[in-house]
């Protein structure tokens, strides 16, 4: 593009921006109250309402309607005068603001410690070993982790690498540094290091090699979950080299299994062969991390308590089906489309418990735009429904804190283009709010499709389910503390998990399970589960370094 199409494109944007001002100015939309319908029909001017959206120089009121605040787009309108005028001195002196940009670089990222370089080689060495399914071993990533332990002075019999006989790549690693007081229950660091599939030729980067690039760390299991698993060796390695002596046993456990539970999961094993292993008053696992905006700005940092419980159903129907030239009326495909639209038009009840209680009550002071809303949700005994419809419209996560989801995930069905369908079959996949069952939820399906013909079958073993554990001060404290001194004007946030974790079978054997990582992480989930998956390196460390400071509180807590 040249400097003048630049130029006009330019221009026409600013127009645009002007029109929309101009027409918010002349309603009045200075409030959510006042909020009129903006719907740009061209690209450009959809560009300039998603820049002044994401300067919060125009702020959405509910879907489709917006206003003007007036005293953040006077600032943005200053701002812009002054870029003008700080290109202008840059075109005459670019050499030396050159040299200044790449001072306030250096300032903006310094260089690693040595302790966090001596960490970055723990943690690649955990991410490039690798542990899918198909391929790797969860054995050797532990092996490995295992010897540094020993390297720094655990004796071999606090350091077990555990596999099933029937499962050899499958191992778990489980370690303790023992404390002064053996009445006192232990602290559980717990983490997963098998890792979900990835495919090379789908990837940018080879997924089983950390790649350090802009910022961030890349590979398969960056995030999810060698991070916080690399993050527990290291903190028992440096508690050891300092010869910290703890109140209560600290046990780790770095397991097989989380992301394939169906397969085998390595932390129900455990309990059922090896329980002394997990036995413990807590564990801290993963579940919950810091959440950033758009910008990288740090707005809350999460602490998960307490998960929704997954269950696959299978709906099935069958029928004589035949030529395609002669029709039935109740052809199966048509019956399964009609029954699985129901499934996704239905808004499970609404539902609220301590945690997404307390979860909204704050969040509410990090979303000015959706503050009356979640205040007008919690104030009541029951939640409110027109506040509710607009927070589940305006954010699917908060939605499905709100209630049990369940929605269409497989289908299929057929033989023959010339044929009518004999069997077609679907998978329903349930995410069941705390304190539902699995059965109330296959009878409210069963309520909602409506048809004899399709039959609703659960899929694999149910997984237990539990009350969110307590979020105490014993529990809260040494995270407000460390909390506070890393990021002073962040809010902490206790969430429930709308995925699942490793923690439904901790919770279920009776030990207070938390997801607590001190991880922030981008909006867009950083490619979990997905391609390229990433994890800010600025991110990885400090959260390393909040997650030793509060074991350290933890561990002389000893009650």
């Amino acid at each position: 593009m040249s400097n003048s199409a630049g130029a006009v494109i330019a221009a026409q944007r600013m127009r645009a921006e002007r029109q929309m001002i101009e027409a918010l100015k002349a309603a009045e939309a200075f409030s959510p109250e006042k909020a009129i319908p903006l719907a740009p029909d061209r690209n450009l001017a959809r560009l300039a309402l998603r820049g002044l959206l994401r300067q919060n120089a125009i702020r959405q009121a509910r879907a489709g309607f917006y206003y003007l605040d007036e005293p953040v787009y006077a600032a943005v309108r200053k701002s812009r005068r002054r870029l003008l005028i700080g290109v202008a001195v840059i075109a005459v002196v670019f050499g030396v603001a050159v040299a200044i940009a790449s001072a306030s670089k250096a300032q903006t990222a310094p260089a690693p410690r040595p302790d966090q370089l001596a960490f970055r080689a723990l943690y690649e060495e955990l991410v490039e070993t690798n542990t899918t399914l198909s391929e790797g071993s969860c054995t050797l990533a532990a092996e490995r982790m295992a010897a540094r332990l020993t390297a720094v002075g655990y004796p071999a019999a606090d350091v077990r690498v555990l596999a099933p006989a029937d499962r050899p790549k499958d191992g778990n690693l489980v370690a303790t540094l023992h404390g002064s007081d053996a009445s006192a229950p232990a602290l559980l660091l717990l983490a997963h290091i098998d890792v979900v599939e990835a495919r090379a030729a789908d990837w940018t980067r080879d997924p089983f090699t950390l790649v350090e690039e802009g910022g961030y760390f890349y590979a398969r299991g960056a995030s999810d979950d060698k991070a916080q698993a690399s993050v527990w060796v290291d903190t028992m390695v440096r508690l050891k080299q300092d010869g910290f002596a703890p109140t209560r046993d600290i046990r780790i456990a770095l397991t097989c299994g989380e992301e394939t539970a169906d397969v085998h999961n390595g932390v129900e094993w455990l309990l059922a062969h090896h329980p002394e292993t997990l036995q413990a008053g807590f564990a801290l696992n993963e579940g919950a991390g810091g959440l950033l905006d758009a910008e990288g700005n740090r707005v809350a940092l999460a602490v998960q308590a307490g998960e929704k419980l997954y269950q696959d159903f299978q709906l099935e129907i069958t029928n004589p089906g035949g030529h395609s030239a002669r029709p039935r009326k109740d052809n199966a495909i048509v019956a399964m489309s009609n029954s699985l639209s129901r499934v996704g038009a239905y808004d499970f009840p609404l539902q609220l418990n301590p945690v997404t209680r307390a979860y909204f009550t704050a969040l509410a002071d990090t979303q000015p735009q959706h503050a009356a809303d979640m205040r007008a949700l919690t104030a009541g005994t029951t939640p409110d429904a027109g506040a509710a419809a607009r927070i589940s419209a305006a954010n699917p996560s908060w939605n499905a804190t709100l209630r049990t989801t369940c929605i269409p995930t497989l289908i299929e069905g057929g033989h023959a283009p010339n044929a009518q369908p004999q069997h077609v079959t679907a998978n329903i996949n349930c995410r069941i709010f705390p304190g539902n069952t699995i059965a109330g939820t296959q009878a409210e399906l069963a309520r909602l499709i409506d048809n004899p013909a399709v039959t609703i079958t659960t899929v694999g073993a149910p997984d237990p389910s539990t009350p969110p554990p307590p979020l105490s001060d014993a529990v809260m404290s040494p995270i407000r503390e460390v909390a506070g001194r890393m990021w002073p004007d962040v809010p902490i946030l206790p969430t429930m998990s709308t995925g699942a974790t490793d923690g439904r079978f901790t919770n279920a054997a009776g030990i207070p399970t938390y997801g607590v990582t001190g991880m922030f992480g981008d909006p867009d989930g950083g490619g979990a589960h997905g391609l390229n998956e990433r994890i800010r390196v600025r991110s990885l460390y400090e959260g390393r370094d909040f997650l030793f400071e509060i074991v350290k509180l933890y561990a002389v807590q000893g009650d």
